[in-house]
C-alpha cells in the first residue's frame, strides 16, 4: 500500500470546490442582511413621515414623499426575494460541493488508519524478530 493517500489532488480541488462555495454562500448572506438593513430604513422612512399636513402644499409634499417611499420600498423588496434566492442556491451549491468531499475525506481516513495498521503490523513484527533473536541468543548462551 502506498503512504501518500492516492486521491489527494482530487481531494485538495474538492475541499478548494467546497472552500470557494462556502465563501459564495457568505457573500449572498452579507447581500441579503444588507438588503434587510435597506428595506427596514425604508419602512422607518415610512412611517417617520407626518401624518397632518397644514395647507395644500404641504399635503402634496406628504403624498409625494409617501409615494417615493412605497416605490422604493416594493424595489428593495424585490431586491431582497432576489438575494434570498441566491442565498437559497448558494446554500444547495455549498451542501453539492460538501457532499462531493465527504465521501473523498472518509476514503481518506481508511487509507490512514490502513497506513496506521500496516505500520503497527510492521514495527511488531521488527519486535517480534527481535524479541525471537534474543531468546534463541539466550539459549545458545544456556548450552
Amino acid at each position: 500500500m502506498g503512504r501518500d493517500f492516492p486521491l489527494a489532488g482530487l481531494l485538495r480541488l474538492r475541499r478548494l470546490q467546497q472552500d470557494s462555495a462556502a465563501g459564495n454562500l457568505a457573500a449572498a448572506n452579507a447581500a441579503l442582511r444588507r438588503s434587510s438593513e435597506a428595506r427596514s430604513e425604508a419602512y422607518d422612512s415610512l412611517a417617520a413621515t407626518p401624518l397632518e399636513a397644514a395647507d395644500a402644499a404641504t399635503l402634496t409634499a406628504i403624498a409625494a414623499a409617501r409615494a417615493s417611499s412605497r416605490s422604493m420600498l416594493a424595489d428593495l423588496l424585490a431586491a431582497e426575494a432576489l438575494e434570498s434566492a441566491a442565498v437559497n442556491s448558494a446554500q444547495a451549491e455549498f451542501q453539492a460541493a460538501r457532499a462531493r468531499s465527504v465521501g473523498l475525506e472518509k476514503l481518506e481516513t481508511k487509507h490512514s488508519d490502513a497506513v496506521a495498521v500496516e505500520d503497527l503490523r510492521t514495527e511488531q513484527n521488527i519486535l517480534d524478530e527481535l524479541a525471537g533473536t534474543a531468546w534463541h541468543r539466550r539459549q545458545k548462551e544456556a548450552l
